[in-house]
């Protein structure tokens, strides 16, 4: 599998909402690790296999109001590199047969606050 490098630039304030950027990173599905990079800490590394990157902007948002994609590229394990440079012919065929399956960034459901308040005058109409 190839892995994915992430840069998202994040405005933090203090330790506490870094640490919140780090958490929210952590438990995205398929990271692998995470880190902050740059002068004042402004940018988000995340390393991983078939991350959503617009799925962890829009919940980095969400916790530390601003996030932003700067890069998404792919990375390769310099040890396989020369494995896979010898293997590459056989195994075209076998991977054109795997195909990945879609990821679909999951949002919990929306829970509305309905209160329902009874007349205890029902025949009286005070529509104007």
């Amino acid at each position: 599998m190839l892995q994915q490098k992430i840069v998202i630039k994040v405005t933090t304030c203090c330790d506490k909402c870094r640490s919140k950027a780090l958490k929210t990173a952590a438990i995205a599905d398929g990271v692998n690790s995470v880190a902050l990079e740059g002068d004042d800490k402004d940018k988000l590394v995340v390393i991983g296999e078939r991350v959503d990157a617009a799925c962890l902007t829009r919940a980095l948002r969400k916790k530390i109001n601003y996030a932003a994609i700067e890069s998404v590229e792919e990375v390769k394990p310099e040890e396989k590199k020369a494995e896979e440079k010898k293997q590459e012919g056989d195994n075209k065929k076998k991977d054109e047969d795997k195909t990945p399956t879609p990821h679909y960034c999951q949002q919990p459901p929306r829970c509305e606050l309905v209160s329902v308040v009874y007349d205890t005058n029902p025949g009286t109409c005070t529509i104007m």
